[in-house]
């Protein structure tokens, strides 16, 4: 399963998980970043900016419960 996990970047104590959501969408092609950080934004707090808002994209695996979060390299 597919979920999001959201962070919210606070000055002091650095990035600050805000909570997950599941990808419940089947269609792939509408699942773009924006998207997903609208969906973020609306659902947690709309005070915030998306600047000041981060996401990855985490795979749980369904029988062993293990979580695998998808790292990117620049």
């Amino acid at each position: 399963m597919v979920t999001y996990e959201f962070y919210s970047r606070d000055p002091i104590k650095g990035y600050q998980i805000l909570g997950t959501l599941p990808e419940r969408r089947r269609n792939p092609a509408r699942i773009t970043q924006e998207s997903v950080m609208n969906w973020g934004e609306k659902y947690f707090d709309k005070s915030l900016k998306i600047n000041g808002m981060i996401f990855f994209q985490v795979t749980i695996d369904k029988d062993r419960g293990r979580i695998f979060r998808l790292i990117q390299f620049s």
